[in-house]
């Protein structure tokens, strides 16, 4: 990193705009920074770590406020510039803090946001932008030097009262410090991957174990034994690198011996198993002889049982039916009866159908005579004959009448019918009349509903050409703020190809510029004995150059330059697809003009909505038309109508004069011949009804005479057939008559009886019941109660045997599935012993690792030995060669060791801490340190080159001869083109010390002065 130009605005102690020239100061390698106290020294080191970080060192850290001037006029914003070279690239770096700023408008202030730009010079000197983000920017800067703001304040400013901290800083500190310079943190990932793979391993084991574990447990659930002893471990096994539990303590997985120990179970478990099973067995085979035995006694018993059951049984059935012979004698003599009466049920029947006729009959002429007048109910048939011609000649005669009746019925309605007509057509001329009353406006209102919709049918043919423009302009706004956003997008894709291509000729630029540093090397390996070089002609090679570490060759160059050519490309299609998006976007912001997509839309929303309105409307037009002529039409009907019924209630009138006169001729007509009723009708009517009960009347007295001999002569022919049947009187006959169905079961029963008495006296017959009876009565409960225990034992000595065998199964199976864990587990484990040995080891923990050193502290700790050497360098001149600073590993107390540091005092040949130094011994020790520091890390391939060092005080702890030899040690740094700029206000430095930048306080505020080789300004 090297420093070339600083410009301060309205910044701390600097009321205006001050340049710095760190250029032109560096060109002495050495330069001195002074002024009095308060003047603003360290506030251009704050101003340099503002710049890169955005904020101060240390305890003047504070916020944006604090940083502005209080001498700056009010219109002067606070802003810092650092130009510098970081990386092999030439930045620019501008900031302003937030701060209060007066209004563009009225009086008072607002507030102005903090503000940060970045950017890079290109190849033909222009400025390029590169971010104005504040995040961005950091992230690159910490990037580029590889330190946080703490470290560069550490490592390159050195500010007040912390330029021992890393002289005197814990290993821990320490080891962060040096561990971001060296970047060392490939090793940590190294110690991080082996923990991982440690955890990984061990959580593999230990999942194994867990899944044998859980193997065992179901043996122990699966074997029920509680004599068989517990799962311990096994002493003297290892299989993992935990340790082993003591004998006899439970397992746990991971533990050591848990394998064997699960295995030796298992085994002694399926020995125990398999006894247990072969004793079961015996018992099954004992049970069985038992209750096959007790099965052939309960089979016995139960059979003996049943015969005597059958004899006791058949006994008591055989006195049943000695009690119950006379009722069987009765039950035959009654089926004979039903037999003989068969033959009468013929005649029976018939008489009681004559009865029942006759009855009917006789009813039916009581119910005919009451419904007679009075002086007709005991009247002969033939007498009820007569009566019923003379009422038959008596309704003939009203025939005529009847028709005239009707006619004048009919003149009646037809005369209401005229009434009805009548009203109809007067409502109608009434209504007619209305309606015809209000033609005009209703014909006015018809014409103007068609002359609107013609206006709206212009309007939507109008609106209808706007809707299209409207859309495309829609459609461009909508178009525009997505190409705004890719044209974002491009930009920002351009601006990483510009970054890669740039980072990529940079790569090409360094290794053509190391490929020529080397070149004499790579000439030098085209030379032989007895060739001309190509450089000096010599024909003698006594020391051709070699290659060192690092060399680049031609084909190294070729790659990055094509390399740098394809990203160069890659820029170029980034701009080409940027100017593309441009040109699209002028197009489409063109097309759109400057309204949002919202207002465009809603403007040809606006547009289909009036278009849609003017086009229901405009639609309207036909029914307008229609209903203007239809309004016509009607007017014509309505016109018609109320001269026709005019014409229709003359007609009228003179039609109701005849009717009138017909009806009053027929009136007298039907007076005479109504016999006193209200009509002629009713007149008939009631002949009618009297003509009908006296025919009712003369049929049924007819009946009632030809039922009754009928009756008789059913009744002479029942007597007969009971006689021939055996029976004294017909009623003796009918009582004998059953129903078939009561024959059929008198049958039935008369048959079980005989059936029933047959089998009872085979049963008493039979020798074998006979001889069963003489025996003692069976027990058959007792029986089945041997039988039933000897079932039960034979079920629980079958289960128990059927258990074992499943036990024994199942043990087998988990037994082998465990083995097989186990030979799976095997290899492992053995990775996790191998595994975790290592990752302690690098981590520190090991035993094997005597000084408990992590891997990445015993890396730094070589790059500390490194910084050691190269800072005793100058120590010794600064010392006068007494003191050396050497690298301790040693520990202290329980902490690790790896990152001390000591010095040895010549003097007195002791090695002591760095604390027992002196304050002017600490500073020129601090000193060296640093300047080792920033040696080793520029050296280091991959390192940040720290070309620019700021001490800040110190000097004043000096003697005379020390300052001198400090000072010679700083001049040598021009020797790597390194520069150190001091800060101090001793007076003896400004005579020492030619290059100088000087800060002048004043009441307006602080300004610098440069004085370089004799020019001061």
């Amino acid at each position: 990193m090297r420093l070339h130009r600083l410009s301060l605005h309205a910044f701390g102690p600097f009321g205006g705009s001050q340049d710095i020239d760190f250029d032109a100061l560096s060109s002495a390698g050495l330069f001195l920074l002074h002024g009095p106290t308060g003047a603003g020294k360290t506030s251009v080191l704050d101003a340099v770590c503002y710049a890169l970080y955005g904020g101060v060192p240390g305890a003047r850290q504070g916020s944006g406020l604090t940083l502005r001037s209080d001498h700056a006029a009010p219109g002067t914003l606070t802003e810092v510039t650092l130009d510098l070279t970081v990386g092999g690239r030439r930045l620019e770096i501008t900031r302003r803090p937030e701060q209060l700023r007066p209004k563009k408008r009225g009086d008072g202030h607002t507030r102005e946001k903090a503000h940060s730009t970045l950017r890079e010079r290109t190849d033909d000197g222009h400025w390029q932008g590169l971010s104005r983000s504040h995040q961005e920017i950091g992230e690159e800067i910490t990037q580029l030097l590889g330190m946080s703001r703490e470290q560069f304040c550490q490592v390159v400013l050195l500010p007040q009262g912390d330029f021992a901290r890393f002289l005197r800083a814990e290993d821990t500190a320490r080891g962060k410090l040096l561990g971001k310079l060296f970047d060392t943190s490939r090793f940590a990932a190294v110690e991080d991957r082996l923990a991982e793979l440690r955890r990984a391993a061990e959580k593999q084991v230990t999942t194994g174990d867990e899944q044998l574990l859980a193997l065992a447990h179901r043996m122990q659930q699966a074997v029920a034994d509680p004599s068989l002893p517990a799962l311990v471990a096994v002493p003297g096994q290892r299989t993992s690198s935990r340790t082993a539990p003591p004998g006899g303590a439970p397992l746990a997985p991971g533990d050591a011996g848990l394998a064997e120990a699960v295995l030796t179970w298992a085994a002694l478990a399926r020995s125990g198993a398999r006894e247990r099973q072969d004793a079961a067995a015996v018992a099954v085979r004992t049970a069985e002889a038992a209750h096959r035995a007790a099965q052939q006694h309960a089979d016995a018993t139960r059979e003996l049982a049943g015969l005597q059951r059958r004899h006791a049984a058949a006994r008591q059935r055989a006195a049943a039916f000695e009690e119950r012979g006379a009722e069987a004698e009765r039950l035959r003599e009654r089926l004979e009866r039903a037999r003989a009466a068969e033959s009468v049920v013929p005649a029976l029947e018939l008489y009681e159908e004559a009865g029942r006729a006759h009855r009917a009959a006789a009813g039916a002429e009581r119910d005919a005579r009451d419904r007679l007048p009075a002086d007709h109910h005991s009247a002969a048939a033939a007498e009820l004959a007569a009566l019923e011609r003379t009422h038959r000649e008596d309704l003939g005669s009203l025939s005529a009448a009847r028709r005239a009746e009707q006619r004048a019925a009919g003149i009646a309605a037809e005369l209401a019918g005229l009434d009805r007509e009548a009203r109809s057509d007067e409502d109608a001329l009434t209504e007619a009349a209305d309606w015809l009353a209000g033609w005009e406006a209703r014909h006015a209102a018809h014409r103007q509903r068609v002359e609107r919709a013609q206006e709206a049918t212009t309007r939507a043919a109008r609106l209808e050409g706007e809707v299209a423009p409207a859309g495309r302009r829609l459609d461009a706004a909508r178009e525009r703020d997505r190409l705004a956003g890719q044209v974002t997008g491009a930009r920002a894709r351009l601006l990483e190809a510009r970054e890669r291509a740039t980072a990529a000729r940079e790569r090409w630029l360094d290794l053509k510029e190391r490929r020529l540093l080397g070149i004499a090397a790579e000439l030098a390996a085209g030379l032989a004995p007895g060739t001309a070089c190509k450089v000096c002609g010599a024909t003698e090679h006594p020391d051709p150059a070699r290659t060192t570490a690092g060399h680049v060759d031609r084909a190294e160059e070729a790659r990055a330059l094509d390399l740098s050519q394809r990203a160069d490309a890659a820029r170029e299609r980034s701009e080409r697809e940027l100017q593309a998006l441009r040109d699209a976007l002028a197009h489409a912001e063109a097309d759109a003009g400057p309204a949002t997509v919202a207002e465009l839309a809603a403007a040809a929303e606006d547009i289909r909505r009036s278009f849609a309105e003017a086009r229901a409307a405009g639609a309207d037009a036909h029914h307008a038309r229609e209903a203007l002529q239809g309004a016509e039409r009607e007017h014509g009907l309505r016109s018609d109508g109320q001269r026709a019924a005019q014409l229709r209630v003359t007609a009228r009138t003179a039609r109701r004069e005849h009717l009138d006169a017909e009806l009053r001729a027929l009136e007298k007509e039907l007076e005479q011949a109504r016999g006193g009723a209200a009509t002629v009708a009713a007149h008939a009517a009631r002949l009618e009804r009297r003509l009908t009960l006296l025919a009712d009347a003369a049929e049924a007295v007819r009946a009632a005479e030809s039922t009754a001999d009928d009756l008789a002569k059913a009744e002479a022919r029942l007597a007969g057939a009971a006689a021939r049947a055996g029976f004294p009187t017909p009623s003796d006959a009918a009582g004998a008559v059953l129903p078939d169905a009561e024959q059929r079961a008198l049958r039935h029963r008369l048959d079980a009886w005989r059936s029933e008495e047959a089998a009872v006296a085979a049963e008493l017959a039979d020798p074998q019941n006979a001889a069963a009876a003489g025996r003692p009565p069976a027990d058959p409960a007792a029986a089945d109660t041997l039988l039933a225990a000897a079932t039960r034992r034979l079920r629980e000595t079958s289960a128990a045997e059927s258990a074992a065998r499943t036990r024994c199964a199942e043990l087998d199976r988990l037994s082998a599935q465990a083995a097989a864990d186990v030979r799976r587990l095997a290899p492992l484990r053995e990775e996790h012993h191998r595994v975790a040995g290592l990752a302690t080891l690098v981590a520190g923990t090991s035993a094997h690792n005597e000084r408990k050193m992590r891997l990445e502290s015993y890396v730094l700790a070589a790059r500390l030995e490194q910084v050691a050497a190269a800072a005793t360098v100058r120590l010794r001149r600064m010392s006068g060669g007494r003191y050396t600073l050497v690298h301790s590993d040693a520990r202290s107390g329980a902490r690790r060791s790896g990152l001390g540091l000591h010095v040895v005092d010549a003097w007195t040949g002791r090695e002591r801490d760095t604390a027992t130094l002196s304050g002017g011994e600490t500073f020129f020790a601090s000193l060296a340190l640093a300047l080792g520091l920033a040696d080793v890390v520029t050296e280091e391939a991959g390192g940040i080159r720290l070309d620019t060092l700021f001490i800040d005080e110190g000097f004043g702890s000096l003697d005379e001869e020390t300052l001198d030899e400090v000072l010679d040690v700083l001049d040598s740094l021009r020797e790597r083109d390194r520069t150190v700029g001091i800060v101090s206000h001793v007076a003896d430095l400004r005579r020492r010390v030619p290059a100088q930048l000087q800060v002048v306080k004043g009441r307006s505020g602080s300004a610098v002065r440069h004085r370089t080789a004799g020019v001061t300004g």
